[in-house]
């Protein structure tokens, strides 16, 4: 038999075993064996009567528990069962907080500390209350889209919409004794980042290996980052195979656009931002990760999650907002909905890869080279002008390039670029977001 999450074999007492006493109480509780090898065959302890004075006068000294410590037998050979219950509060071995996970033992630092210490208070890291901050420093725009989202969605009715913004963000749970929640932070702040580093998305494209093309950061509040981050995923980063029935135009994605919204959407609610590590999204020809760092519940799999399983969100408070505004369901359905979509689209079901502390997952979109090379033949079948062609060739070089550079770069009048880009913009290819002088390109 092997060590495992709650079994622990040792050959003899040391009283630094103390520490996995401590990872024990702390986690889900468990038994240490003294007088065994690492395969649990019992090989005798020598002083066993002394121990079993020894050791829970020890634990209830440096630790403050208590626990049953067993003398058992076999085969003539004494041996000591150590049963610690799981402790309903923080347990310290002189100042240090240890966690056993699966068959180690951890010792907490840094932010799996402080949510450790969460955890065991009751409290949820989303739910601390900030200091310094007011609903009058909150964004007017964040606001505006969680109403119309909400109203749109049915979740809220538009006399519970109506309210004032303290009055709302009180409805929704967002206030803790007059103060603001960490969640109504990273909500409805303009500028989240200033309390938690990392609460945004990085977005690259890469081409063979680590070559990274070009990429992207989407700042803001949560519900801005949610409001543009799909839409500059297939605006810009993927491209579309384009047909048509009869003079309609259909454009067909090389992934579901619902499953790629879901899996982001879970990446926003479900991300230990105290990690302060922002959500990733990488960009292939061939593939699509996700990825963001996350403390999963105790005992979850990859299995677990693509099972039936009941909702456990990390940040209720950040997903109850996302529920309200209708981005999300509250029955752990997410990545079932997604498994739906990329069946229905016909491209294999989504690969998730967990980590120690972080969470992936990736998307294969089918015969994604039939889809460029298709999208090539019509873009050649499309433009049969040179001038087109260097006019594309150099957005694609430079997406926030302006007519007035593009001008001077190709060496044309002003009235020709006109020209090709609007017949580049009819036909499809181009769109340009934002102002003339600081938006951009982007090569449909």
């Amino acid at each position: 038999m092997t060590e495992n999450q709650n079994t622990e074999w040792k050959e003899s007492w040391r009283d630094e075993y103390l520490k996995w006493i401590c990872g024990f109480a702390n986690a889900q509780g468990g038994k240490i064996y003294i007088g065994t090898d690492d395969k649990g065959n019992v090989i005798g302890v020598q002083d066993s009567k002394k121990l079993l004075e020894d050791i829970p006068n020890k634990v209830r000294d440096i630790l403050g528990i208590i626990v049953d410590v067993n003398l058992l037998f076999q085969e003539d050979k004494d041996y000591i069962e150590i049963c610690v219950n799981p402790s309903s509060y923080p347990v310290n071995y002189k100042g240090e907080y240890h966690y056993r996970s699966g068959s180690t033992k951890q010792l907490l630092r840094g932010a799996a500390l402080t949510e450790f210490l969460l955890s065991k208070t009751g409290y949820k890291w989303d739910a601390v209350p900030v200091d310094g901050v007011t609903v009058d420093d909150l964004d007017k725009e964040s606001f505006d889209i969680f109403r119309r989202e909400a109203l749109r969605s049915g979740r809220m009715t538009e006399e519970d919409l109506n309210m004032s913004n303290e009055q709302l963000l009180d409805n929704l749970g967002l206030l803790e004794h007059g103060k603001l929640k960490r969640a109504a932070i990273l909500l409805f702040h303009r500028n989240p980042e200033k309390w938690v580093t990392g609460a945004y998305i990085k977005i690259g494209y890469f081409g063979e290996g680590s070559d990274l093309r070009y990429q992207d950061e989407i700042h803001g509040s949560l519900f801005i980052q949610a409001d543009r981050v799909i839409e500059l995923i297939y605006l810009k980063y993927m491209k579309a195979m384009i047909s048509y029935d009869n003079v309609t135009r259909i454009e067909t994605y090389p992934l579901p656009k619902a499953a790629v919204r879901e899996a982001v959407y879970n990446a926003i609610i479900h991300s230990n931002y105290a990690a302060l590590v922002p959500i990733q999204i990488r960009i292939h020809e061939d593939a699509v990760y996700i990825s963001n760092d996350c403390v999963f519940p105790v005992g979850w799999t990859v299995e677990t999650l693509m099972e039936r399983h009941r909702s456990q969100p990390y940040n209720p408070n950040i997903a109850n907002g996302f529920f309200r505004a209708g981005y999300v369901e509250t029955w752990g359905r997410g990545i079932e909905k997604i498994c739906e979509a990329c069946k229905k689209h016909g491209v294999p079901m989504p690969e998730y890869t967990l980590h120690l502390e972080d969470i992936m997952v990736k998307f294969t979109p089918l015969g994604h080279q039939d889809i460029l090379k298709d999208q090539n033949v019509l873009i050649n079948v499309l433009i049969n002008d040179p001038l087109e062609k260097e006019v594309l060739s150099a957005i694609e070089e430079n997406s926030h390039i302006t007519q007035a550079q593009l001008s001077i770069k190709l060496n044309r009048s002003d009235r020709q670029i006109r020209r090709v880009l609007k017949e580049l913009r009819e036909k499809g290819i181009i769109e340009r977001i934002g102002s003339r002088k600081s938006g951009q390109w982007i090569v449909k």
